[in-house]
């Protein structure tokens, strides 16, 4: 398990960098990071920025760690908005953990740009 964390209070949201290996592993050490730092700061909405190096995850690691990770996170969460910079990753495959997220009840939108998800994220706290 091999990450970087980096939290950044904003005003409506905390953006959060993830930077180190892709694997099952590093994703659910640092998700598990990400829910602890939103229980104990009282941040229901985050932007999550991952820049994971390797190969993306594939359909079945993707819907079991989403399927284990959503449990208990729509207590947590208000909004979550998430982009994957690397490019070597498939934006399928995202769309897939969106879904599989958002069926259990995990309010998250998957992003193209940080730009996107960060005028999401404050539309939102405006409702």
């Amino acid at each position: 398990m091999s990450y970087n964390l980096q939290f950044e209070p904003r005003s409506t949201f905390v953006y959060i960098t993830v930077t180190g290996e892709n694997s099952v592993d590093s994703k659910n050490g640092y998700l598990a990071e990400v829910h602890a730092w939103c229980l104990q700061h009282k941040y229901p909405n985050v932007l999550i920025v991952e820049n994971l190096s390797g190969p993306g995850l594939g359909t079945y690691n993707i819907f079991e760690l989403v399927s284990r990770k959503s449990t208990g996170a729509s207590q947590v969460l208000g909004r979550l908005a998430y982009v994957d910079i690397n490019p070597e990753h498939d934006p399928k495959a995202m769309e897939f953990a969106e879904d599989v997220a958002v069926n259990r009840g995990i309010p998250v939108r998957i992003f193209a740009t940080v730009r996107e998800a960060e005028m999401w994220l404050e539309s939102q706290a405006r409702i």
